[in-house]
């Protein structure tokens, strides 16, 4: 389920944004067709209790009242499995332990969702058609806020104005060096750096006058690296993005698969702590048989292992666990890499901390102070599983306390500061961990989106670059507001959250007091918007000049300009009117022909790949469909496109039912779809590879290849009710007789077209005339595809011109 606004404010156009924040909030099946809580309620029928197997977070608890609801169940009847693995053992303990499901916890994730989505939809509205209606070059389909993810790309352009904004500063350092049984080493300065020349001088003279340094003290000290602390969510994601290359989101879709098949422990875990009943015999005797480092384990339970480091218990889930064994050719390459650090993190710590000697030799010469250090390992410990922690062997010679060591070079070293670099993936996760940004189930979610909406761009390294737009929102938001993009109200939201899933605040007040502020913020925002215009005025291209001339508007009748970059759309500029198009695939023009509605040029859609459909399209139909009720139809189908931001798909030429037009569903439509209730529809520019294309869903159907023009006609065939083509073969390759070549017939029912058929998305339809699958397109309107789905009527009311 999904929480959302009900359907009268779904229209960008009609509805004022500021409405939304004291909109209604209800919740929709996130995958309607999959029917999920019809299924759950039949299941439950029978039943007396309900016993719920879900995530044990916050998200799976307020799931676990979305069931209980779609099932009918009262909540005395219910109880709530808890574990943090699936393997038999803890099922069964958890099946032992049955409790009641949390509703404080529930309604934290309610609270959450209800401040996020009016919150993030009014702002993102707003700011999507100021902008987007200005503004040609922006390269980003929606101009998005969320009270978490700009937060988040204020980090990245902080950093990025620290880069900007800094001044490299020379520094100067002394570097003598001497010779000590044939080894030359290089000491290191007390002072360090020094930011004045002349200074740095005066001592170069000094230490250069004496010319002998003096052993002052030798020093040995026993020092330990500790093992790790058990493996947390924030922990893992940051590694998998420095060490193994894989981003947030791609590192807990692994996870979360190698949770499931059950070689790991629940992913989602704030917890750094192992409880004291767990059982880490019982873990490393799973790992025995790996090749790689069964025999460390087999060692480390016959010598003894240790117990791990006491972390941080925040009363969730035991760190992330290796469960079972596994090898590379089980998981895959990527979910591999991952299960193996998981691996070594958890053998790692259970193994004795890495102890090294320290040995630091100081020298005294012209009253300055220097020195040299050298270190050994004695136990490798945690580090031997480990080795990318390990500490490297630094030998120097040995000295004698009192010691006179001639200077063989003295080097006046001279540098620059540099300023830092942007910000690694990682470094960004420990940011949102330490300001309480977002959860460790949604960090990856809003590193993603920022990315997505090209605010930052990965680049080599992990590190995250802001964008021209990225940078311009931030320092809009600079201007106008800072709260909106500083991490300080969101870590007060959750702080909040927190309490309402401990029970102690109550949901609504806290909604009611966040919304209420952000309100007021909003209208601020609103106000003072040409404040933030200017700074887009000065990076960006307005519409009047962002584009190529491509079609001709129906209204004026003079040419339009087609805008490439993101969101793909159409610009009149003498009737300041935008047409926003299908957001994949090529755009172009279709033969100069103009749709009889409206008078527009039509356009042509073609999908990238050689499977991909094309379609004609009407710009000023696709996002104002001209008949009543086929905005349902519209949402339904797949077409892989996005029409006017906000509004889902548009209408193309392959659902519009008008009665006469040559490229309408009705004259095009084919048959009926044998996956859906859609229809195939003759793509108008697929020659010489002939195809019928879904208008509802991927299937694919493919021609005789051998055909010069293949065309539909008005006849009906008598059996399927299905729409008869016209194949015009070539005269080389006919499979006519005779050496014909025009060949009239129905696709389903004509044996030799039916022959030709090739199914390249979707099952075969081989028998479907026989099963009345359906009618196909019709006079009027779309047959009934499989299912006996409703025909359009064909007195639908047009649009008035």
């Amino acid at each position: 389920m999904y929480s959302d606004f009900p359907g009268k404010y779904q229209d960008w156009a009609a509805t004022d944004p500021l409405d939304l924040f004291q909109a209604q909030v209800i919740k929709n099946e996130s995958n309607p067709k999959a029917h999920i809580c019809r299924h759950l309620s039949q299941e439950a029928r029978g039943c007396r209790y309900l016993v719920l197997w879900l995530d044990c977070d916050r998200e799976g608890e307020n799931i676990c009242f979305e069931v209980i609801k779609s099932t009918g169940f009262h909540i005395n009847d219910t109880y709530r499995a808890r574990f943090s693995s699936v393997t038999e053992k803890d099922v069964v303990k958890a099946l032992d332990n049955l409790v009641r499901p949390n509703r404080d916890e529930a309604l934290a994730v309610d609270a959450r969702q209800e401040i996020d989505l009016k919150v993030g939809v009014a702002f993102t509205r707003f700011q999507t058609s100021y902008f987007q209606g200005k503004y040609g070059n922006l390269d980003s389909r929606v101009i998005s806020y969320g009270p978490c993810q700009t937060p988040t790309l204020g980090f990245c352009v902080q950093r990025y104005l620290q880069i900007n904004t800094f001044k490299p500063e020379k520094f100067w350092s002394l570097h003598p060096y001497i010779i000590q049984n044939g080894y030359e080493i290089q000491l290191e300065w007390q002072r360090g750096k020094l930011f004045d020349i002349n200074v740095a001088m005066m001592f170069q003279k000094l230490v250069s006058e004496d010319g002998l340094l003096e052993v002052t003290e030798i020093s040995e000290k026993q020092e330990t690296k500790s093992r790790p602390v058990g493996l947390n969510t924030v922990n893992l994601l940051k590694v998998a993005s420095s060490a193994l290359g894989f981003g947030p989101q791609m590192a807990m879709q692994l996870a979360e698969r190698l949770y499931t098949q059950g070689f790991i422990s629940y992913p989602r875990t704030e917890s750094t702590a192992y409880p004291p009943s767990f059982d880490f015999r019982g873990v490393l005797s799973a790992q025995t048989n790996n090749p790689t480092w069964g025999n460390y384990v087999q060692g480390l339970l016959t010598n003894g292992y240790q117990k791990p480091r006491l972390g941080t218990d925040v009363g969730d889930h035991p760190p992330i666990t290796p469960m079972r064994s596994a090898a590379e050719d089980m998981l895959g390459n990527d979910a591999w890499k991952l299960y193996q650090y998981i691996c070594q993190h958890f053998i790692g710590t259970v193994s004795p901390d890495c102890k090294y000697i320290r040995r630091k030799v100081e020298f005294s010469i012209g009253g300055e102070s220097f020195h040299c250090t050298g270190q050994h390992v004695v136990t490798k410990g945690f580090t031997a599983i480990m080795p990318w922690l390990a500490i490297n062997d630094k030998n120097i010679p040995s000295f004698i306390k009192g010691q006179k060591i001639e200077v063989s070079k003295l080097e006046l070293y001279e540098g620059s500061t540099s300023p830092p670099d942007f910000l690694t993936e990682s470094e960004l996760i420990s940011l949102m961990e330490k300001n309480g940004i977002g959860t460790d189930a949604s960090i990856p979610v809003h590193i993603n989106n920022i990315c997505e909406r090209n605010y930052v761009q990965v680049q080599a390294g992990r590190k995250l670059v802001p964008t021209t737009l990225g940078i311009t929102l931030v320092r809009g938001y600079q201007t106008i507001d800072p709260d909106l993009c500083l991490p300080d109200i969101r870590s007060f939201i959750e702080q909040q959250i927190t309490l309402i899933a401990k029970g102690q605040v109550d949901h609504r007040h806290v909604v009611q007091h966040v919304i209420q502020q952000f309100t007021q913020k909003f209208s601020y925002f609103v106000k003072k918007i040409e404040d933030m215009d200017a700074l887009f005025e000065a990076q960006f291209s307005t519409l009047t000049d962002s584009g190529r001339i491509l079609s001709k508007c129906g209204k004026c009748l003079r040419y339009m300009k087609f805008i490439s970059t993101q969101p793909s759309r159409l610009y009149c500029g003498t009737c300041e009117e935008v047409y926003y198009l299908p957001q994949k695939g090529t755009i172009k023009l279709y033969k100069e022909l103009s749709c009889p509605l409206d008078n527009f040029e039509l356009l042509i859609c073609s999908m990238p790949g050689p499977d991909g459909k094309s379609f004609p399209l009407c710009p000023y139909c696709y996002i104002n469909p001209p008949f009543e009720g086929i905005e349902t139809l519209i949402n339904t189908a797949k077409t892989g496109t996005s029409g006017k931001i906000g509004k889902g798909a548009g209408m193309p030429c392959n659902l519009c039912p008008h009665p006469t037009c040559p490229n309408s569903l009705v004259s095009q439509g084919v048959c009926a779809c044998p996956e859906c209730s859609g229809t195939l529809v003759l793509d108008p520019v697929s020659a010489p590879r002939w195809k019928l294309c879904c208008n509802m869903c991927n299937c694919l159907v493919f021609l005789a290849q051998g055909a010069h023009r293949i065309s539909t006609t008005k006849d009906r065939c008598p059996e399927c009710d299905s729409s008869i083509i016209e194949v015009d073969f070539n005269k080389k390759t006919t499979p006519l007789e005779d050496g014909a070549t025009l060949h009239h017939g129905c696709i389903l029912c004509d044996e030799l077209l039916h022959s030709l058929v090739e199914m390249k998305h979707g099952r075969s339809f081989r028998h479907m005339s026989s099963r009345g699958r359906g009618r196909g397109a019709r006079k009027g309107g779309r047959g009934r595809g499989r299912g006996g789905g409703k025909m359009m009527d064909p007195k639908m009311s047009f649009r008035d011109f």
